[in-house]
């Protein structure tokens, strides 16, 4: 468990929506800590923010429009 865990961390940290999802339930579960759950949540917000750029809501914008 704690080997699956460290992968849903590290997906969560990239950005992967699905995986903070799954740490949620864990950590609601007391199978993840306070602690790695926030961190988990920090990292994954700054990846989102990183990928966040007028190009890509433009393009999510047009993509929307089709």
């Amino acid at each position: 468990m704690d080997r699956a865990i460290k992968h849903f961390i590290i997906a969560a940290n990239l950005g992967h929506n699905e995986s903070l999802e799954v740490l949620k339930n864990f950590y609601a579960k007391g199978h993840v800590s306070k602690d790695d759950f926030a961190a988990a949540l920090r990292a994954h917000q700054a990846a989102v923010d990183a990928t966040k750029s007028p190009q890509r809501e433009m393009a999510l914008q047009w993509e929307r429009l089709q």
